[in-house]
């Protein structure tokens, strides 16, 4: 398939994380030709399960089989929770293929030694912990508030809600150099978790956005 531009698929396990990623391409990125992929039932199979099944590791190829099919450049998935999934099906195809984190996670160990993380999905929470150790080794420490009450509020259509439990948790974590927005759905609540942090705050959809760009130069 010929494009005059970049085709970037985007792969999402919830509705609420396409908005803020395709507004960070319509800010950092424009000339790419962003596709959509929501497969909703991975959030809540992840959910029920503590670790990721064979399952979700084969399903995981089939969707990227599938981007490399309608003729990605590039291909980003963006809900945390699958990160060794995502691995193991970049392996088999030679189009770029970003997990969520790993861009944000280089600009945090940029950031400061102390890092704090601002979740609302638990299920995602040990394995990007895991994630983030892996690549700091010693250089950079990592705790975690969880809040779960805020992804409800948004999948309620509650969005100002969201942002304000993720500003109220934020305090919490003022001794850190930097805080990250665990999820692309939580980039939304980047102002409100500004003015109440003193440091860098950082957010999944800009920096991956920056990093599949520079990947396909």
């Amino acid at each position: 398939m010929h494009t005059t531009t970049a085709r970037i698929v985007l792969i999402h396990a919830v509705a609420v994380a396409i908005d803020p990623v395709c507004a960070a391409f319509a800010q950092r990125w424009p000339e790419a030709e962003v596709v959509n992929l929501l497969e909703d039932s991975l959030s809540r199979d992840r959910a029920a399960h503590t670790d990721l099944t064979p399952d979700m590791y084969r399903r995981f190829a089939t969707l990227t089989h599938y981007a490399a099919d309608i003729g990605a450049h590039g291909i980003l998935f963006t809900c945390s929770a699958f990160g060794d999934a995502i691995r193991a099906a970049a392996r088999h195809t030679a189009i770029p293929v970003l997990t969520p984190n790993e861009a944000m996670f280089e600009a945090a160990m940029a950031a400061g030694r102390r890092i704090g993380m601002l979740a609302t999905f638990a299920p995602s929470v040990a394995g990007m912990e895991e994630e983030f150790r892996a690549a700091a080794g010693a250089a950079a420490s990592i705790e975690t508030i969880c809040v779960p009450d805020a992804m409800a509020a948004l999948k309620a259509g509650d969005a100002a809600e969201h942002n304000r439990l993720l500003a109220l948790a934020a305090p919490r974590l003022a001794h850190c150099d930097a805080i990250m927005l665990a999820h692309f759905s939580t980039s939304r609540a980047l102002d409100a978790v500004s003015a109440v942090f003193h440091g860098q705050v950082l957010t999944s959809p800009a920096a991956a956005v920056d990093k599949i760009r520079r990947a396909l130069r």
